[in-house]
């Protein structure tokens, strides 16, 4: 019995393709190389407003901010730019990418070298078109970036100032350790007033501020609250003899814990008291803490009487004001 003659069908190797499915280089004429976009002019100009409004507000927040800054502009531009520049890249990616799908037949779990090459290719090729067919919003969203970059930079570059405590060109009120009170500065309270021997009565409280600073700046650090808690002279320490005429005293508000303002006054014990963290001073001891977390007593600023019975400072505050600080050393 002869045997019969066999046929047998050639068949590709292990990893080889057929030549139809080598992925193609991309071409406009592709229709899944179409935008998602009906009108893609419109899309467009959307897109590229957007992103020039990100970079307009970019833009204007750093001139807000360079020039000494305005929190509720800051937040403005800051917020609108960056919304601006987010909206404008996600409609990009939504309505002028490609669409798709793009989809590998995959018949075996290796690919040849020209299959590879093939592919790379195509992806290149598909990102390098989309980047090339619309030049202009590329450079909007380039230019937004880089922006928003040097944008952030900002708090870096101009924020980090001058060290407080040492610089020798610092004006009067704007050092850790000056204020504004000097030697025969009349103690006025916020609205100006002159404040007199007489204006209190014993027991009584009041807050107030060196002559001419009302409305500075420096407001919050030059801050003082004066008290009577006797008619007569009162020696808080020894060496502040002088320190408090006609039972006058008066003391740095900021609190020396956190810099809360210490506004209550207990006429009967004598003590003043921050109320946000309950420290506690004894007034007649030179503000000594007795109480709290605060761990130094309050500044105390030296009074005198003039000749017309104005209450002045025979000169600035023994200390710092205030919280410590990295280079205080007392």
């Amino acid at each position: 019995m002869s045997d019969a003659p066999s046929t047998a069908t050639a068949q590709p190797g292990h990893g080889q393709a057929a030549e139809e499915d080598v992925p193609s280089v991309a071409s406009y004429a592709d229709p899944h190389m179409q935008p998602a976009a009906r009108d893609i002019g419109r899309a467009e100009w959307v897109v590229g407003a957007f992103l020039f409004l990100g970079i307009v507000g970019m833009v204007a927040f750093a001139v807000v901010y360079w020039r000494g800054g305005q929190p509720q502009l800051e937040g403005i531009f800051f917020g609108g730019g960056l919304f601006s520049l987010g909206f404008g890249m996600t409609a990009w990616g939504k309505y002028l990418l490609p669409r798709g799908p793009f989809v590998e037949q995959r018949h075996s779990n290796t690919s040849s070298d020209i299959e590879r090459e093939a592919m790379a290719a195509a992806i290149v090729d598909r990102g390098g078109m989309m980047v090339k067919r619309r030049p202009v919003l590329t450079g909007l969203l380039a230019g937004g970036s880089g922006i928003m970059g040097v944008v952030l930079m900002f708090p870096l570059i101009r924020s980090l100032g001058n060290n407080p405590g040492t610089s020798a060109d610092l004006n009067p009120g704007t050092s850790l350790y000056a204020t504004d009170w000097k030697v025969g500065t009349r103690l006025v309270t916020a609205d100006g007033t002159p404040v007199s021997v007489f204006d209190l009565e014993v027991g009584g409280t009041m807050t107030v501020f060196p002559e001419g600073f009302t409305s500075d700046i420096q407001q919050a650090v030059d801050q003082t609250i004066l008290l009577r808690p006797a008619d007569s002279s009162i020696i808080t320490k020894p060496g502040r003899e002088t320190w408090a005429p006609d039972g006058y005293v008066a003391y740095s508000k900021l609190c020396t814990h956190a810099g809360c303002p210490v506004g209550l006054y207990q006429a009967e014990t004598v003590q003043l008291v921050c109320p946000c963290h309950q420290s506690i001073f004894n007034v007649l001891d030179g503000a000594q803490q007795v109480f709290g977390p605060a761990p130094r007593p309050l500044p105390q600023l030296p009074l005198m009487v003039d000749e017309r019975g104005w209450l002045r400072s025979q000169g600035p505050y023994d200390q710092p004001v205030g919280p410590g600080f990295w280079e205080r050393s007392s």
